[in-house]
């Protein structure tokens, strides 16, 4: 994997072959672009990737909006694929990346050749500027008042169906949430205090496919379930939807890399099958 900074984005990239689609991979609010790494070394070579840092994460800039909605960092996500020169993409988001991947999918399907919803965060869909909901405004407060690395130590271990049976990824978790910083964090829980998946997920016009962990307690099977079953019908990648993936709680992409890395290798080779057909 090489690590790269273009037009203030830090990220990961992987080489793939000329012609296929690449895959951009978003992570979630507690991670960074080195969660993604298990897929990126399971993923089908033939596929290039790119897995950003969050604005304000790593070392990526932050959006110059304190209370970001899904449509800024949908344009910071498009002008970073602008400096890459990369076209149309297979775009994956997992948890609050979802609410990113969901909002640039179904606003810029010309440039979406399909999108993964990973263990998907919904959203509170508070006002922008109100108070936070409970939920996103505990997650601001614990941060505040433990730094960091206490948030990160009492927190990690919730996102995996087995944190005691696999320490070292429980410890890869643990690390990345502990290198969050302000602002980028606090725009992050202002994005899902507001945001609102299903108001995107309804006007998808792109192949979909949506996966949880059946251990997830972050995002339940029953939440996913709900968000899946908003994606229009014609455009469900699977007739099982979501796919529920055993052995993996909310960090998913990294507690089952294979299995979520050729479900989206299938996707992608199918919409790629689809489109050769149309052309000839």
């Amino acid at each position: 994997m090489i690590r790269e900074t273009r037009d203030g984005i830090s990220y990961l990239r992987r080489e793939g072959l000329r012609g296929s689609p690449p895959f951009v991979l978003l992570h979630g609010i507690g991670s960074n672009a080195a969660s993604w790494l298990p897929l990126m070394q399971e993923l089908d070579a033939r596929f290039p990737c790119f897995a950003w840092d969050l604005p304000g994460y790593g070392q990526s800039a932050a959006l110059s909006e304190p209370w970001p909605l899904p449509e800024h960092y949908a344009v910071a996500l498009e002008r970073f694929l602008d400096a890459l020169g990369v076209g149309k993409v297979v775009v994956i988001g997992h948890s609050l990346g979802a609410l990113i991947a969901a909002r640039f999918a179904a606003t810029r399907a010309a440039r979406t050749q399909a999108l993964v919803l990973v263990s998907p965060a919904a959203g509170y869909g508070a006002p922008r500027g109100a108070s936070l909901p409970g939920g996103a405004a505990h997650r601001l407060s614990d941060f505040e008042r433990l730094g960091a690395a206490e948030y990160a130590r009492q927190r990690a271990p919730r996102l995996l169906a087995d944190p005691a049976g696999r320490p070292d990824l429980c410890h890869a978790v643990e690390e990345a949430m502990a290198g969050l910083t302000l602002p980028g964090y606090a725009q992050a829980v202002r994005l899902l205090a507001s945001a609102d998946i299903f108001q995107d997920v309804r006007l998808l016009a792109v192949p979909t496919l949506v996966l949880c962990g059946v251990a997830d307690t972050i995002t339940s099977p029953e939440h996913t379930a709900r968000i899946a079953e908003a994606v229009p019908l014609a455009l469900r990648a699977r007739s099982e939807t979501p796919i529920l993936i055993e052995g993996a709680g909310h960090a998913l992409p990294q507690e089952q890399p294979g299995t979520v890395a050729a479900l989206c290798a299938e996707l992608a080779a199918s919409t790629m099958e689809q489109r050769r057909e149309r052309v000839g």
